[in-house]
């Protein structure tokens, strides 16, 4: 990674329910042309958190070369009645990253989506799911995912009790919460995914996250999964020891100059 600082702005896009919310901009210093961009959402269980998490990503990311932007979205009790008005903001929030990377001279072959924990997951629901339902294709408006230990990758395998218990604390109707399992929404033809996860994330068994690993490669999709031996949920945050940062970052640079960047 180059040691130029990132430049910092901020600015916001309009959520479904007509309100504002923040969008944190990364950009690579001295004016250099971004060679691709990301947009990322926070984790926090869809009722905590903020664009701010996910920052130092964001400077490392922008210091590569990369234009980076980190989002809001209402939260559960803050603005937000279910998963379906975080997805929407999403989605929203997707689109007026789109228009400020075409400013910046990216398309959308140079873009991808992510983010941590519930992040993660709306991000991979918003790229793998039509608004319109099942039998729409999706337009995501990106190239590729890259995520930090996403939740609900494998929701049909939680037992009947605890489905139900999630589906209220979610806002979904009896029997909705599959609508959002990312498993059932592997297709032929979803975008590359990159999955970073700890062995001992007690909130997402790895179990899980190789049964989608697994179901997306039979699919035909290109799914990358780096595994952190004994790392637990939230393990790629800066902290004292950084060498979990570190490689996460390196690591997502690595995919999605791969994946993305302008020759």
């Amino acid at each position: 990674m180059t040691s130029t600082g990132p430049r910092e702005s901020s600015t916001f896009y309009q959520a479904a329910d007509g309100s504002e919310l923040p969008l944190l901009l990364f950009e690579p210093g001295d004016g250099a042309q971004p060679r691709a961009g990301i947009i990322v959402f926070h984790g926090g269980a869809l009722r905590e958190g903020s664009a701010d998490g996910l920052a130092a990503h964001c400077r490392k990311l922008a210091s590569a070369g990369i234009f980076a932007v980190s989002a809001g979205y209402r939260l559960l009790g803050r603005g937000a009645s279910s998963i379906g008005d975080c997805v929407a903001d999403v989605r929203r929030a997707v689109e007026q990253f789109g228009r400020l990377a075409a400013s910046r001279g990216l398309d959308a072959p140079q873009l991808a989506s992510g983010g941590s924990s519930a992040g993660g997951h709306l991000a991979l629901v918003a790229a793998m799911a039509a608004p319109d339902g099942p039998a729409a294709t999706p337009e995501p408006g990106v190239a590729a995912v890259a995520a930090f230990n996403p939740a609900g990758l494998d929701l049909g395998s939680m037992d009947p009790d605890a489905r139900r218990r999630l589906e209220d604390r979610v806002g979904l109707a009896p029997g909705r919460l599959t609508d959002y399992s990312l498993i059932e929404l592997v297709r032929p033809g979803n975008l590359p995914v990159l999955i970073h996860h700890g062995t001992r994330d007690g909130i997402e068994p790895i179990d899980q996250v190789r049964r989608f690993r697994d179901a997306m490669e039979r699919a035909g999709n290109a799914c990358t999964l780096y595994e952190y031996e004994d790392a637990e949920h939230g393990f790629h945050y800066p902290g004292e020891d950084t060498a979990h940062f570190d490689a996460v970052m390196d690591a997502t640079v690595r995919f999605l100059l791969d994946q993305l960047a302008v020759d």
